[in-house]
Order: C-alpha cells, then sequence, then structure tokens
C-alpha cells in the first residue's frame, strides 16, 4: 500500500451485543488483497438491521468484536490487484448486495494490538477496506449525503415493490413500518399508482413524512385496533400487498391475515430469534403468497444507476428521507434517537472531516 495512504482510521466498533458502540482509532490492514478496495467514506446511512446486530436479533455473534454498517457513499484512494470495476478517485456506493467484480478476502484491522474483524463492506469508519463488488461508481458529483440510500433504503425498498411484491397499478399495499425502507416502500408504492397507499407506524412523525412522499392513508397503531382500521379502509376482502418492516411475529400473522385471497406478503423485517410466528397455511395452497426479501433482490450494477438517474430526474424524493446526521463520534446518540422514534426518515452518520458537500442542504437537527 502507498506510504501516502492512511494506516489508520476513526471507528465505531461492536466489541458487546446489548452495549454501546466504541468509537475509536483501528489500524488499516498494512496492505490490499486481491480484489480490495480502499475508500474514504463519507456518509453512512444507519439501518434498522444494524440496531438489529446490536441487540442480537440473530442470535450470538461469534465474530466480535467487528466492524459495522452495510450503506454509504465514498471515494476510492486505491484498489488491489485484479481490480477493474472502480478507480482511484471514483465516487462510490458501498452496499451489502453483490455487484460486479470479485468478491475478496474479509480485511482485518487491527485495534488495541489484536484482529479485529469486518465483513466485504463496512461503513461505520472513515476509510474502509472493502471487497469490489460491494462497490458501484455514481456520477462524480453526485449527492453524497443521498447516495447512501442506493446502498439499502432506497434500493431495498423500490426493490421489494418491483421484485418481490410485483405490485401492480391500481392494487392496495399496506405498509408496516415507515422507517428508511418502509418510506421507500411507501414511494415505490405511490410511483407504480398503486391505491390506496397505506402507511402504519407508532409515530405520527413518520407517518406525516410517509404523506409527503406518497402514502394516501395513516394509521398510528398504538393508539388504533389496526385490524379494525386496515378493514374500515379496504373493506372484507383485505390488501393485494402487505409489506412488514418491522419484524414481529403479530404484524406478520396481521398481514397475513388482513390480504386477500389471492395476496401478497412480504416479510423486509426479521422476527428475532427463538421468535414463531403462527399461521394457518390453507390459504398458501390456495394462491396467497409469503415470502422474505433480500435487499429487494436488486442487481446494484444495474439497479442503482436506473434509481439513481430517477432521482436525478426528479421523479424520486429522497433528499427529505435524510432527516437527520449526526458525527461518527456521536453514534450511539444517533442510534438511541432512532429507537425513541426522534428520527422521522433516514440518519446518517458522517464519516470524513472535510466534507465538500452542500452544506446549506443538511437538516436542522445536523449536529
Amino acid at each position: 500500500m502507498n506510504k501516502q495512504l492512511p494506516r489508520a482510521t476513526k471507528a465505531a466498533i461492536l466489541v458487546e451485543q446489548r452495549q454501546p458502540l466504541v468509537v475509536d482509532e483501528v489500524g488499516l490492514p498494512e496492505s490490499l488483497d486481491v480484489g480490495q478496495v480502499l475508500v474514504r467514506v463519507h456518509y453512512s446511512g444507519i439501518c434498522g438491521s444494524q440496531l438489529g446486530e446490536i441487540d442480537g436479533v440473530k442470535g450470538e455473534d461469534r465474530f466480535l468484536p467487528h466492524l459495522l454498517g452495510h450503506e454509504g457513499s465514498g471515494t476510492v484512494l486505491a484498489v488491489g490487484p485484479g481490480v477493474r470495476h472502480v478507480a482511484p478517485d471514483d465516487t462510490v456506493v458501498l452496499h451489502w448486495r453483490r455487484g460486479l467484480g470479485i468478491q475478496s478476502a474479509t480485511p482485518v484491522y487491527r485495534w488495541n494490538g489484536t484482529a479485529l474483524n469486518a465483513g466485504w463492506v463496512t461503513t461505520f469508519n472513515e476509510y474502509a477496506v472493502v471487497s469490489e463488488n460491494r462497490c458501484t461508481p455514481v456520477p462524480p458529483n453526485s449527492d453524497l449525503q443521498v447516495a447512501t440510500l442506493f446502498g439499502c433504503a432506497a434500493t431495498t425498498g423500490f426493490g421489494v415493490v418491483e421484485n418481490n411484491a410485483r405490485l401492480r397499478i391500481g392494487e392496495s399495499i399496506v405498509v408496516l413500518g415507515v422507517g428508511g425502507i418502509g418510506l421507500n416502500v411507501v414511494q415505490a408504492a405511490s410511483l407504480v399508482s398503486a391505491y390506496p397507499v397505506i402507511a402504519v407506524d407508532l409515530f405520527d412523525n413518520r407517518l406525516e413524512l410517509a404523506r409527503q412522499v406518497g402514502a394516501t392513508h395513516l394509521i398510528n397503531s398504538s393508539n388504533a385496533d389496526l385490524g379494525q382500521e386496515i378493514q374500515a379502509i379496504l373493506g372484507t376482502p383485505g390488501a393485494d400487498v402487505v409489506v412488514d418492516t418491522t419484524g414481529l411475529p403479530e404484524m406478520i400473522q396481521l398481514g397475513l391475515a388482513k390480504t386477500k385471497p389471492q395476496g401478497r406478503v412480504v416479510m423486509v423485517g426479521v422476527p428475532g430469534v427463538g421468535s414463531q410466528v403462527g399461521l394457518f397455511s390453507l390459504p398458501l395452497h390456495f394462491g396467497k403468497k409469503l415470502s422474505g426479501s433480500h435487499g429487494g433482490d436488486i442487481d446494484p450494477p444495474v439497479d442503482i444507476p436506473r434509481y439513481h438517474d430517477l432521482y436525478r430526474s426528479g421523479r424520486m424524493e429522497l433528499r427529505r428521507l435524510i432527516t437527520d446526521t449526526f458525527p461518527i463520534e456521536e453514534i450511539n446518540e444517533a442510534i438511541e434517537a432512532i429507537r425513541l422514534g426522534d428520527v422521522n426518515g433516514r440518519c446518517n452518520a458522517r464519516l470524513a472531516r472535510i466534507i465538500a458537500q452542500q452544506t446549506k442542504f443538511e437538516s436542522s437537527r445536523c449536529h
């Protein structure tokens, strides 16, 4: 690795599940392996799945301690042997779905004299060694705040509508949970002229943002009988599509109960380890469908440029969805704000010390 390149980076480290992240300086790998790319991360989205990883939703984490983050924007500083699809100075979206190029070995950082694990992509660190197939170039003048959304929130939300639900013009949809992904499900449903588009959440501030991006009906499930409210809007047959982003078994069961006989239920959220979803399976034998989404089943090198062009055309509203930005030093405060429902849309972590971006667009809640 060129000696002028950074040797260390500030990072947020998951040391112990269900505990605050540790923000500290960690050592970068001494050289780039085949297929690896060194990226200066400008912004990282804070996805709900990262909170689930901290909370141990999928069970015991055998890779601790390790780095986190799977959606971000950055600039390529250097590439390892064999890399062909990105080059130094490229502006890139960092994503967790496989894209073009080599799937490299995962990097090993150093922290307090010991090895620190990382996956093929991490974004809660200012400098990251990522696999080539987790980087997709975007135009150099791209809005780096918005670009983070193409790493997961926007692409997953739109992919759910396009690829998993296959929502058609005039079909009805209920979106259970309108955080970063749910808001993009709402927006995509509106773009394909679904009706009604029903947004459900515990927080009125999130529901208001859902209304702004296309929801036709809002239900605050903290103070309503959700089943009755959905039936009042849709009638007895129910919805064509229900998308659950919460991962709560009771929400998945409700989705199955409130879809039409030929309806589709798409699970985006993941139930916690040990959770059980009770269901009467007979309707599944007669056409009702229950499926899980893997990042909207998107193809990053195809779909990221496609959605990015849609955003630049003004047809896709993303800047409004980034409602909060915290410096990486305050990552735990950001996570707490998300848990409390104080974040309306997507919350970004700011990594780079100097950002040549349009600060006038920063949220009034930016720190």
